[in-house]
């Protein structure tokens, strides 16, 4: 195992504590943003695991009333939230600690939203102002530990949840939900086993690649993207093999929440495909963006050739150019043994007309480089499907 690993105390987008053991400060950070009965909210299997326990102990020891929900789906639902605010109000909690992967760390942040509103969650989908409708001051403070290095919900001011009655993913966004404490802590992630670390950290490298290829201007998440991608081609492999070298873990954590800072800069069609089919299907995400990820660049070359050209410079890569970024992406993904399509993880072409129809009206489409109609995302599906690279 490596013994060394960058560490450092950041402020941006939010106040970050990065290193090795920095979740010995996890009852500080509570405290810091005023917490006295955390909810601790994380998933099933996290819930079981020793390094759940020794949180709620440290918080304990801190005389903390600290207490667990975990009733949340891998694409956690609506109902997964209401339920969690009936955890929080009945155990008279005044915060959250979301920890876990994407799934909780996005249901922790949406059951701190509700935790003081009066109007039901979807009033507060990311679309016009509806976020303005938020109580502010009913917002519960939010310390947040991933587990996994791919979402990088732990900076963002959004929770993506399930509609399961209309199965479809709905974007939950104020600026309120952005963590005030984020611990990121590689020693957490060293248990991921080999196929989740390719899956998720495949997924910081969608946030950090459709950043970068997004048209809008925003030239300091362009930075953060390029330098993003860098990390995930550094070390994502050796997370994988080696998933107990502390720096590779450090870095991609480093990547997820690059990814996630960079893509307010906007994402594209890999988002707007992977959320209805994660909707539809219950499949994982960042493995939806990782096998769609060259059928998506593919489909948008005479758009970003310029732009990835540059990235594939700036990664030293023996060929360069499009052609040469994409045999790196194609070369990655299955030296770390992701699925070439879509089939392989058992979608079909049945409902590709409904998905196609579904990813034009995903927010994400609007950040595309091109905007793709239903016909195209329909075509972008079915090579998709068929693994026709």
């Amino acid at each position: 195992m490596s013994k060394s690993a960058p560490e450092g105390n950041w402020n941006y987008p939010n106040s970050i504590r990065a290193g090795a053991g920095r979740i010995a400060e996890l009852a500080e950070a509570c405290r810091v943003l005023g917490m006295r009965a955390p909810l601790l909210v994380t998933d099933p299997q996290l819930a079981a695991l020793p390094l759940v326990q020794d949180a709620l102990r440290r918080c304990r020891e801190a005389d903390l009333a600290c207490k667990v929900f975990s009733s949340i789906r891998s694409n956690p639902s609506d109902s997964n939230v209401e339920d969690g605010i009936v955890a929080f109000k009945g155990g008279k909690h005044d915060g959250v600690i979301a920890m876990g992967g994407g799934s909780a760390l996005d249901a922790g942040k949406a059951i701190a939203l509700m935790s003081g509103q009066d109007l039901p969650l979807w009033e507060f989908e990311d679309i016009a102002d509806n976020w303005s409708r938020v109580r502010a001051e009913g917002i519960a403070p939010i310390v947040a530990v991933p587990t996994t290095a791919g979402t990088g919900s732990e900076v963002g001011r959004a929770a993506v949840i399930t509609d399961r009655q209309q199965q479809v993913k709905r974007i939950i966004f104020h600026p309120g939900m952005l963590p005030g404490q984020v611990i990121l802590d590689p020693e957490l992630t060293i248990g991921l086993p080999p196929h989740l670390t390719a899956a998720t950290g495949m997924d910081a490298l969608s946030h950090n690649l459709e950043a970068l290829c997004s048209p809008a201007w925003h030239p300091m998440a362009t930075g953060i993207a390029m330098e993003g991608i860098r990390l995930v081609h550094d070390f994502l492999p050796v997370a994988v093999t080696d998933g107990g070298n502390i720096e590779a873990r450090m870095q991609m954590l480093a990547a997820s929440s690059m990814g996630a800072t960079a893509f307010q800069k906007g994402l594209g069609a890999m988002h707007a495909l992977a959320h209805p089919l994660g909707a539809v299907y219950d499949a994982h995400h960042g493995l939806l963006n990782a096998i769609l990820m060259p059928y998506v660049l593919q489909a948008n070359e005479t758009a970003i050739a310029p732009v990835i050209t540059r990235a594939a410079a700036y990664l030293g890569l023996e060929r360069r150019g499009f052609d040469g970024f994409l045999d790196w992406v194609l070369d990655l993904r299955s030296s770390i043994g992701i699925p070439q399509s879509l089939a392989m993880i058992g979608i079909d072409d049945r409902q590709i007309a409904r998905i196609a129809a579904m990813a034009v009206e995903d927010p994400s489409a609007a950040g595309n480089p091109i905007p793709f109609n239903i016909e195209q995302y329909a075509q972008i599906l079915q090579r998709a499907i068929a693994g026709e690279v």
